[in-house]
C-alpha cells in the first residue's frame, strides 16, 4: 500500500506569497482565553465600554433615523460625511490642530487607515521605521505589504531620536518609506514622547524627507501632567490617525485619518477599493451622540476609571512583582510594559498564567523579528481594581516560580548574567 498524504489545504499553492508574512495578532489569540470562567484578562487593550451611557447611544441610534431617515440606511461618500468631519476638525482644532473637513477621511477605525497607508506607501522591500516595540495592529497591516520593518528602541521619553538619526544615515536619502509612532501613552509601552523628542523627530523627517504617521488613539485618556501637542499641530505634512474607538465605542469601527492633499487623495482611491465608503448608520449615530456636551463628562468619568485601575496595578506590581522585574509607569492610555532579564522567556510562561487564571501578551508580538520575549504588555483599562490586583499577584507567582529555576541556574553558571541586567 502506498503511504498516504494529508493535505490541510488544499489551496495552498493559490494564494499570495505576501500572506507568509502575515502573522496572527497575539493579542486577538488571547480572546478566548480571556472570556474562561474567572480568567483576570491583562491582555487586551478593550476600551470600558460598560460606562458610556446606554440611553443615550440609544438615543442618538434612534435620531440617526428619525433625522436622517433612508439616508442614514444608504450608501454614502467615501471620505465621510460632511457631519461627521465637520466634528472631527473641531475635535482636532482642541488639541492644536487646525484643518478643514475636506482634509479628513473618514475610516473604519484607525486601523482600516494603516492599511490605506500601507497598501498607498508599501512596496516588497520597502523599508519603513517604527518604534520598538510597536503595536501589534500596525505590524498586521504592514506586513501584508511585505517591507523591510526597522524598530528604534525607546527609553521613557519615546522613540530614541539619536538612534534614529544613525538608522537614517546608514540607509541614506530617501532610504525608508515613512515613519511610525504611537507619541501618546504608546502601545505597547505606555511611556509618551518628550517634546524634545517630538521636534528631532519632525527636524529629521524633514530632513531625510520621510513622511511621519502619528497615531493618536490614547491622546485624550490623560491622568496627570501637561498636554503634549501632537505631531500634526508641529507639522502640517504629518500623516495623523483619530480614532472614536476609545472616546465613544469602538463597536461603530470610525476613526480618521488627515494628511497632506496629495496623500490623502491616494488615501481615498485605495479606501474606494477597499470598501466604497463606510457605514452611514454609524456616521450619523456618532454624530448625534458628539452633539451635546454630554460626552464630556462621559470621557472625563473614564478617563478617572482608567487612572484607578492604572493605580491598582502599579501598587500590585510594586507589591507582588520580584526585583528582576522593571515595568513603565504611564500618564494615560491603556498599558504597562515589564521588561525581565533577557535570560527570561516571558512567552513561555503564558501557558502557566492561564493555568493560574490570568492572561497577558508576551512581548514578542510587538517585534517584527521575534525580540521581546523577555518582556509583557499588561492591560489595566478593562478589569476592575481588585481583579487587576489580584492578577498581578497570580502573575507574579508564575513569575517566581519559573525564576527560582533560573536564579538555580544562575548560581550554577549555566546563565550568564552581564551586570545590570537584573
Amino acid at each position: 500500500m502506498g503511504t498516504a498524504r494529508v493535505v490541510f489545504d488544499r489551496w495552498g499553492d493559490r494564494y499570495a506569497r505576501r500572506i507568509a508574512s502575515v502573522r496572527s495578532s497575539a493579542v486577538r489569540d488571547l480572546f478566548a482565553a480571556a472570556s474562561m470562567p474567572d480568567m483576570i484578562s491583562l491582555s487586551g487593550g478593550m476600551p470600558e465600554v460598560s460606562r458610556v451611557p446606554i440611553a443615550a447611544v440609544a438615543q442618538a441610534a434612534s435620531e440617526a433615523i428619525m433625522h436622517e431617515g433612508a439616508a442614514a440606511l444608504q450608501y454614502g461618500s467615501s471620505e465621510g460625511r460632511e457631519q461627521i468631519r465637520t466634528i472631527i476638525a473641531e475635535l482636532m482644532a482642541e488639541i492644536g490642530v487646525r484643518l478643514s473637513p475636506g482634509e479628513v477621511v473618514v475610516t473604519a477605525g484607525a486601523q482600516q487607515a494603516l492599511d490605506l497607508i500601507a497598501k498607498a506607501f508599501i512596496d516588497p522591500g520597502d523599508v519603513i521605521i517604527t518604534e520598538g516595540p510597536t503595536y501589534v495592529g500596525a505590524l498586521q497591516a504592514f506586513s501584508a505589504y511585505q517591507p523591510d520593518i526597522r524598530c528604534i528602541p525607546m527609553d521613557d521619553d519615546g522613540m530614541r531620536t539619536d538612534l534614529l538619526e544613525e538608522e537614517l544615515k546608514r540607509l541614506g536619502p530617501r532610504g525608508a518609506k515613512f515613519i511610525y509612532t504611537i507619541p501618546n501613552f504608546q502601545n505597547p509601552a505606555g511611556v509618551t514622547m518628550s517634546p524634545e523628542r517630538r521636534r528631532r523627530l519632525l527636524e529629521l523627517a524633514r530632513e531625510y524627507d520621510i513622511p511621519v504617521v502619528e497615531d493618536d488613539p490614547y491622546g485624550r485618556l490623560r491622568f496627570e501632567g501637561g498636554h503634549m501637542k501632537p505631531l500634526r499641530s508641529l507639522d502640517d505634512e504629518v500623516i495623523y490617525l483619530g480614532t472614536f474607538s476609545k472616546i465613544f465605542a469602538p463597536g461603530l469601527r470610525l476613526g480618521w485619518v488627515t494628511a497632506p492633499r496629495p496623500i490623502l487623495a491616494k488615501i481615498l482611491l485605495v479606501k474606494q477599493g477597499a470598501d466604497l465608503c463606510g457605514s452611514n448608520f454609524a456616521q450619523v449615530t456618532a454624530e448625534r451622540y458628539f452633539l451635546g456636551t454630554r460626552w464630556r463628562r462621559v470621557l472625563q468619568g473614564l478617563t478617572a476609571t482608567y487612572s484607578e485601575r492604572r493605580d491598582a496595578m502599579l501598587a500590585a506590581l510594586d507589591e507582588h512583582f520580584p526585583p528582576e522585574a522593571r515595568w513603565t509607569r504611564p500618564d494615560g492610555g491603556f498599558f504597562v510594559w515589564v521588561e525581565m532579564p533577557p535570560y527570561v522567556d516571558c512567552a513561555s510562561m503564558l501557558a502557566e498564567a492561564v493555568e493560574h487564571g490570568v492572561t497577558f501578551v508576551p512581548g514578542d508580538g510587538f517585534y517584527p523579528d521575534g525580540r521581546g520575549r523577555n518582556c509583557m504588555r499588561l492591560a489595566f483599562c478593562y478589569a476592575e481594581p481588585e481583579k487587576i490586583a489580584e492578577g498581578i499577584r497570580r502573575l507574579a507567582e508564575v513569575l517566581e516560580d519559573r525564576l527560582e529555576l533560573y536564579r538555580a541556574f544562575i548560581a550554577a553558571g549555566a546563565i550568564e548574567v552581564e551586570e545590570g541586567a537584573a
